[in-house]
């Protein structure tokens, strides 16, 4: 793995690589991790790496690495950088041969991942896009609960998402908030593109189902705040189903409140991400059972396969994270083999749900600017 961002002040540079690091099956092996050729230099001393594989900009990177014999470059490259700064390493990576992983939005624009989309079919490089939350076992199993029919048609989704992080005008004096309020660098949507898209994409993982129209409301509390820290949406899926999905950066107090509730003719089920070893299921009749991540309760071959330690132990988010690593790595190693990935190793989120959120992204934009208006879902 090469690595593009994540040097000195980086948050989610260091959870990209804690999480391809668990498994002991990528290796870092060069990165530019800043646009500050000194900063890049100090953490690729921190992390170890030869100079002569630390970069000063991307474009050097893929320049050099190509050049390099085959066992010893970078296989993909992992973009942790702001999403105006997505697209354009992705593409010319892709370009050059090399598989990409990236975090979510997964563009600037739709338009961006569109022509990611049109590339990768050309070259047949993969990608991953590190929505997180579907590495959770618990999620895999509600996935697999929804699929086997426990839960009967669905009705109706809730899915929220609070975090009170963004509740006062800090982006002086923070580098995660300052360019996630700047429309020039996180693109036109704040909130809903930050964690948003991060709801969208579990109710759909889980569900499985198709959206058809939505309407959204977006807010900005924050006094001249460009882009929005809150908002709401309503979704009208394709069978009838109906989804409430909400999410703030600006509930004061709130840490990561991301919670999903999925109801059907037969029963409803329920999960939380900071209690990720627990979810419930409640049918129509009879008493409501307590799933429990690595026991007996788990149903789900999937989600047994990304349970990592026995039952009782703590897992989360590094770990479902990891699901992700080991799952795109695996896929990369049986194809450079000539072997067929299997279905546990090709659950991973790709440029398809980056298409899908994008498009979330430009519906509910464009909802809330023609006051809250319903608007057709765009394939």
């Amino acid at each position: 793995m090469g690595m593009l961002g994540g040097g000195p002040g980086s948050f989610i540079g260091p959870v990209h690589r804690m999480a391809a690091n668990l498994d002991g099956l990528i290796e870092l092996v060069c990165g530019c991790f800043s646009s500050d050729p000194a900063k890049s230099a100090q953490a690729g001393e921190e992390l170890c790496l030869p100079k002569e594989r630390v970069y000063t900009s991307y474009q050097e990177m893929i320049e050099k690495e190509i050049l390099l014999p085959a066992d010893e470059r970078m296989d993909f490259l992992s973009i942790v950088t702001p999403n105006h700064l997505h697209y354009a390493p992705a593409a010319m990576a892709l370009e050059a041969g090399f598989h990409v992983a990236l975090d979510k939005p997964i563009t600037y624009s739709l338009e961006e991942v569109q022509s990611l989309a049109e590339i990768m079919a050309r070259t047949g490089k993969r990608l991953l896009l590190t929505h997180t939350y579907s590495g959770y076992p618990l999620v895999k199993e509600a996935r697999y609960r929804v699929q086997r029919g426990d839960l009967g048609k669905i009705r109706r989704v809730y899915v929220e998402y609070p975090q009170g992080w963004l509740s006062t005008d800090c982006a002086a004096d923070n580098k995660q908030a300052s360019w996630r309020v700047d429309p020039s660098r996180s693109g036109k949507a704040g909130c809903m593109g930050d964690i948003g898209t991060h709801a969208f994409h579990l109710a759909k993982y889980i569900t499985g189902l198709e959206v058809v129209e939505l309407c959204a409301e977006l807010n900005s509390f924050v006094l001249n705040r460009q882009l929005d820290d809150d908002g709401t949406v309503m979704i009208r899926y394709k069978d009838g189903a109906r989804c409430l999905l909400s999410a703030s950066q600006v509930c004061a107090g709130v840490e990561n409140g991301l919670y999903i509730r999925i109801y059907g003719e037969k029963g409803g089920l329920e999960w939380r991400q900071d209690t990720p070893n627990t979810m419930i299921f409640r049918p129509v009749d009879g008493v409501a059972e307590i799933i429990r991540t690595a026991t007996s309760s788990i149903a789900s071959p999937a989600a047994q396969y990304n349970s990592r330690i026995p039952g009782g132990h703590p897992e989360g988010y590094i770990e479902a994270f990891a699901n992700l690593y080991r799952n795109f790595a695996l896929t990369l190693m049986a194809e450079a083999e000539l072997r067929e990935p299997s279905e546990f190793t090709l659950d991973f989120p790709s440029i398809e749900d980056g298409i899908e959120g994008m498009q979330f992204i430009d519906a509910v934009v464009a909802s809330s600017a023609q006051n809250v208006a319903w608007v057709k879902w765009q394939k």
